[in-house]
């Protein structure tokens, strides 16, 4: 089946007592059995539970792999992928990260062993030189957030290939219907479910996906044993909005690049960094690499901090908030919101300026979206 078709229906059957087209929310912690030990699959709802089973593999069907993973948050699927490796172990990651998962690795893994590398893996060469002996993982987003630099997984993947390291793909930006990391030689993929997976802001979750059998039988015991995983409501929220993930993913990329476009010629404008224009540096990447750009678009506002608050204090219609992916509009300042725990050292160095917004595009009216941005832009001055 072609990815549209995967997205409406893989992991679901019609539930054979009634025959009900969407899978059921099963609201049981844990499951009749027929003597010690003879269950029907499912034992205890942390283990196992059937509406996150049908989630499950949904996203692995989506991703092209083999087995997929439900988590309750991207954080705690971060987490969960994290206790693969073992103290003293080295991890290079990509610089320009989710600030949730810069904290993560940075105050809570480093110190209970884990070394990490960040560095700009957009540049050629720079993986190669960021290896050491001890390196057993590589974690990438492509877009970055917020910078939305692309990074060739492919490429990446030869490299980690070659050496035997596990290659870790955030694909929260993309989404399997825009990237398929696992088809490019990933070894699995990370989701948070929280954006477009679900892209109606309403339940917060994460996904782990992987094509290696070995990977899922760890990463099986340790969802268990760890515990982050979410409930069946919210299980059952994810695998409704996925059924019109492409659908949404169309609107959220078309009326993204008609916004790039207009932000690239206004005058109160510095820079935008959308993939979609040719003035991105890796354009041609995202090309090959990505089916569309996406959804995010990255701008500097002239004249720093105090004009770019009173932008987002006076836009209505891009609600002023954290996270990104769902049907309404977002626009956030990443110094002050989702990157305030990256130092402001690496800020600066990464490019995370005062002036910098994010916008998470939605599916609104292109000229509402337009006229909302040009409210804030007069408030600017």
């Amino acid at each position: 089946m072609r990815i549209e078709t995967l997205a409406v229906h893989a992991g679901q059957e019609p539930d054979p007592s009634t025959g009900a087209i969407m899978t059921p929310v099963y609201l049981s912690s844990t499951y009749a059995q027929q003597g010690p030990g003879g269950h029907k699959g499912y034992e205890y709802s942390r283990t196992d539970n059937p509406t996150r089973t049908a989630l499950q593999k949904n996203l692995a069907a989506l991703e092209g792999g083999t087995h997929g993973l439900a988590f309750a948050s991207g954080c705690a699927a971060a987490t969960t992928v994290m206790h693969l490796f073992r103290p003293a172990d080295h991890i290079v990651v990509a610089d320009d990260v989710y600030g949730g998962t810069f904290r993560l690795f940075d105050a809570v893994f480093r110190p209970m062993g884990l070394e990490f590398t960040f560095a700009d893996l957009s540049a050629p060469d720079a993986l190669e030189r960021s290896l050491r002996p001890a390196t057993r993982g590589v974690w990438l987003e492509t877009p970055t957030n917020p910078m939305l630099k692309l990074i060739d997984i492919e490429a990446a993947a030869k490299v980690c290939r070659a050496r035997s390291i596990a290659l870790m793909v955030d694909n929260t930006f993309a989404t399997p219907i825009l990237q398929r990391p696992l088809d490019l030689g990933a070894s699995l993929v990370v989701h948070s479910t929280t954006k477009y997976l679900n892209g109606h802001s309403d339940v917060v979750g994460g996904a782990v996906v992987t094509g290696d059998d070995e990977t899922w039988t760890r990463l099986k015991y340790l969802q268990n044993a760890i515990g982050a995983t979410p409930g069946p409501m919210d299980c059952f929220l994810v695998l409704r909005g996925i059924k019109t993930l492409h659908l949404r993913m169309a609107r959220h990329c078309e009326n993204a690049i008609a916004i790039a476009r207009r932000l690239e010629g206004h005058r109160q404008v510095e820079r935008v960094i959308f993939p979609g224009l040719e003035s991105h540096p890796q354009h041609a990447l995202a090309r090959r690499q990505m089916r569309a750009p996406g959804g995010m678009i990255s701008f500097v506002l002239r004249g720093g901090l105090a004009r770019a608050r009173a932008c987002l204090e006076t836009v209505r219609v891009f609600a002023c908030a954290e996270s990104l992916g769902g049907v309404e509009s977002l626009i956030e300042h990443p110094a002050i919101m989702t990157h305030a725990s990256v130092p402001p050292e690496t800020r600066a160095r990464l490019g995370i300026s005062d002036g910098l917004i994010r916008l998470s595009v939605g599916v609104e009216d292109i000229e509402d979206l337009w006229e909302d941005l040009e409210r804030g832009f007069a408030a600017a001055g």
